[in-house]
């Protein structure tokens, strides 16, 4: 898990400072808009909406466009979409097993982004329940380290059902089963840790251990699937040491 995740927060953290920041803005603004149109407006009441918030505001989404989308959302502000859910499966360079999971008002062009990105990266498109069995559902929880160590955050979390704790390097990760993300998001903040992000994420049963050539193909397939203004997530069951990883960034 490691290895995906690891690079799953570095690359989070280069898009809020770079060119990707509007449309890493626009997808979080969609998940608050989403979240308060299934749970409603009281934060209280909707820990989704709570997660999704926090998220955004842990990535300089200015409040006024936070506000707005809970209003859209909620029904209180005109202008708000009509978003689906839907998942695509498919195999990456290397035999990757790739989740696409997308959040659209348009499925016909959701479909063919996510199509053309496959094709012309090296990927192929898998039919529904054929590579999903490879990934659970798992509450994901990440931790900056701070001053903080293993024994704090596994201490603070063990009671609330989480299963490990994973260091990424410049954060931990604590892993639950995906009904227990608000109990340890709220054993977390009981604790008065802070945390970045707490969602619930697909995560491999199994991995595939890349090299650089590999790395750097997977990576531009994902690029590629995530410029995608419909694609939400991206899930994929790689596995990069850190190795090969410093080499990649170089």
């Amino acid at each position: 898990m490691s290895g995906h995740s690891k690079w799953a927060t570095t690359k989070h953290k280069k898009a809020v400072i770079d060119a990707k920041r509007g449309k890493l803005f626009a997808k979080m603004i969609k998940n608050i808009e989403v979240a308060a149109r299934t749970g409603g407006a009281d934060v209280s009441g909707n820990p989704t909406l709570f997660d999704a918030i926090q998220k955004a505001k842990k990535s300089s989404v200015p409040n006024k466009n936070i506000d707005s989308a809970v209003k859209r959302g909620a029904g209180l502000e005109a202008g708000g979409a009509d978003y689906e859910t839907i998942m695509y499966e498919g195999y990456g360079p290397n035999g990757v097993a790739v989740l696409i999971e997308c959040l659209t008002d348009n499925r016909n062009r959701a479909a063919s982004d996510v199509r053309v990105a496959m094709t012309r990266n090296g990927g192929s498109m898998a039919d529904p329940g054929s590579v999903s069995y490879l990934f659970n559902r798992k509450g994901v929880v990440i931790v900056p380290k701070g001053e903080l160590g293993e024994d704090d955050v596994l201490g603070a979390v063990l009671d609330a059902g989480a299963e490990e704790v994973n260091d990424l390097g410049e954060s931990f990760e604590v892993l639950s089963e995906a009904t227990d993300l608000v109990a340890v998001r709220t054993a977390l903040q009981d604790a008065g840790i802070d945390y970045d992000s707490a969602d619930a994420n697909f995560v491999p049963t199994m991995q595939v251990e890349l090299d650089e050539e590999g790395a750097r193909k997977i990576f531009k397939l994902i690029d590629a699937l995530e410029d995608s203004d419909d694609v939400q997530n991206v899930f994929a069951n790689f596995d990069v040491s850190d190795e090969v990883m410093a080499k990649v960034d170089a």
